[in-house]
């Protein structure tokens, strides 16, 4: 990694890693007594370790060859395995917290284990861990290749994977220490939200630059997506997390936003989240790694750019529906309710559009466990829109909130898209990167395949049964006009799709782990490609944009 900085570089990466250390060493000193402090010591180990990385190359010779020559996949490298250990780590507490609504003594003494802290450890290590590193890491690649050009300068692309990863690992740690905004998404405190900033619009200016050195004509709409994710996400995050700190020694702070403006702002961020982090991002790597998988051009680019447009307008209006029933004003509500009916209009163009990809190369679904990954993901999504266009409606709406179909829409999305994407984004990818011939094990990757999409039809179907269950026990009346069951008796209900629900994560992570080490293995043992060479030059038209179909 840090061999092929020049010395200027490296000097520069240390200066960053000893800046943000003493940033640390005052965190733990001003908050000494409060939790920040506890996360000012977090803050230093991980500069500690960045500086065992980058001091023994102080002084190191200068590179020689011509870095203008190939492309820089080192960071891509680095973001796979680092997505994949986050994969399996945020995986992991999605099943013991699944396990504890079975099972609720499946905990440790003090509140660091409760459910209420180690649920938001599940959510951000799977959405942020595995899902951030896996859309940087691919953004990162195929930027270069669509591009035909190659990132500018060595040390922002690490700095920008490496502080996020900073960010994730305080974030981490601040859930089980109970640091948070006590927001709907359990957001990190202010100095973590500022702290993404810095390294989010980094990456903005980093992908901005490389596209205005391109060699390429042409803006492949993956590029597009990639874009639309990086953006919408920096506004979401900022106007979402905008709050004044009660001590500058202390974790705690006041949001900007109180009352139904808080709800809708929060809505506003969650459900764009949704749009622009779970669907434009993994889009982007659909647009880009299928039809490569495949080896067919997309089958309409105009659809895809009519798609892209669709779901960047119709998305930014829809939060609201998740706030039926409740004080804000009636037509935000079905304003809400409108736009997320529409979107299923663009979001189905995408889906179909993948699909219709594949005409003429189902043999190669069949026969490859890495384009069924891609496949199965571009099924989950068209359902996942539907579902969620279906479920925006007041009436189902009144049925299904707050009730475990909504954490069952949720999963077949982030199981059955976004986490099926990526697997098979990366087992696409990583033989690539490292000039292997293959993935260690193809039969892993059968493994892989079976175990996800089962774990994923097990936990979403015991979701959606358990959830109706609710909705209807919750709103069942008897003779006198009372409720007919207490909550006591839906609970009890729902056991035993509980157990099915950790099952269906289990078979999950299994799967998760076997990918994990598949990955591993490919790097150190799968054999190398004959002759061995470096990667294709960006001067070479090796992987051009895919062109249109006509």
């Amino acid at each position: 990694m840090m061999s092929k900085l020049t010395g200027a570089e490296r000097q520069s990466a240390l200066l960053i890693c000893i800046a943000v250390l003493l940033a640390g060493v005052a965190m733990a000193a001003l908050g000494h007594g409060d939790l920040m402090g506890a996360q000012g010591w977090v803050v230093i180990a991980y500069c500690a370790l960045m500086l065992w990385f980058i001091m023994p190359t102080i002084g190191d010779p200068e590179p020689t060859e011509d870095r203008s020559a190939s492309y820089y996949d080192d960071p891509t490298k680095a973001g796979i395995i680092i997505g994949m250990i986050w994969a399996v780590i945020g995986m992991g507490m999605g099943v013991w917290v699944a396990a504890m609504l079975a099972w609720p003594e499946l905990r440790f003494d003090g509140a660091w284990s409760s459910f209420g802290r180690l649920r938001p450890v599940h959510t951000s290590g799977v959405i942020f861990g595995f899902g951030g590193n896996i859309l940087i890491a691919t953004s990162y690649h195929v930027m270069q290749r669509t591009c035909r050009a190659r990132m500018p300068g060595q040390l922002s692309p690490w700095f920008v994977l490496m502080g996020y990863n900073l960010f994730c690992v305080v974030a981490a740690s601040g859930y089980v220490m109970g640091v948070t905004q006590s927001k709907e998404y359990a957001e990190p405190e202010w100095y973590a939200d500022i702290w993404l900033v810095v390294v989010w619009v980094t990456y903005f200016v980093l992908y901005l630059r490389t596209l205005a050195r391109r060699n390429e004509p042409h803006i492949y709409v993956a590029n597009w997506y990639y874009m639309a994710f990086i953006l919408v996400v920096a506004m979401l995050h900022i106007i979402n997390n905008l709050a004044v700190p009660a001590s500058w020694t202390g974790a705690k702070s006041y949001s900007a936003f109180s009352g139904v403006q808080d709800a809708m702002t929060q809505w506003w961020y969650g459900h764009n989240a949704v749009a622009f982090f779970l669907t434009a991002g993994f889009l982007g790597m659909l647009y880009y790694f299928l039809p490569k998988r495949a080896e067919r051009p997309i089958y309409s680019y105009r659809l895809s750019i009519l798609s892209f447009w669709g779901i960047t307008f119709f998305y930014m209006w829809a939060g609201s529906h998740h706030l039926h029933y409740t004080a804000l004003p009636q037509w935000v509500q079905t304003l809400g309710m409108t736009f997320s009916v529409m979107l299923l209009v663009p979001s189905w163009a995408s889906a179909g559009n993948a699909l219709m990809t594949l005409n003429g190369a189902w043999h190669k679904v069949r026969d490859d466990a890495t384009l069924r990954f891609m496949m199965v993901a571009a099924v989950f999504y068209g359902l996942s829109t539907f579902e969620g266009s279906f479920m925006a409606i007041r009436p189902v709406n009144g049925l299904s909130h707050y009730t475990d179909w909504t954490i069952g829409h949720v999963h077949a999305g982030a199981m059955g898209w976004v986490a099926l994407i990526s697997f098979g984004s990366i087992y696409a990818l990583a033989p690539l990167l490292w000039r292997k011939t293959g993935m260690y094990s193809a039969k892993a990757v059968e493994w892989h395949f079976w175990l996800a999409l089962a774990g994923t039809i097990i936990y979403v179907f015991a979701m959606w049964n358990s959830g109706i269950i609710q909705g209807l026990m919750w709103r069942t009346y008897n003779e006198t006009g009372t409720l007919e069951y207490s909550f006591l008796d839906s609970l009890i209900a729902m056991h035993p799709y509980y157990i099915a629900r950790t099952f269906g994560g289990l078979l999950f992570l299994i799967g998760a782990c076997i990918g994990l080490w598949n990955v591993v293995m490919t790097v150190r043992r799968a054999p190398r490609q004959q002759p061995e060479r470096d990667y294709p030059t960006s001067s070479e038209a090796s992987e051009p944009a895919l062109p249109a179909a006509e």
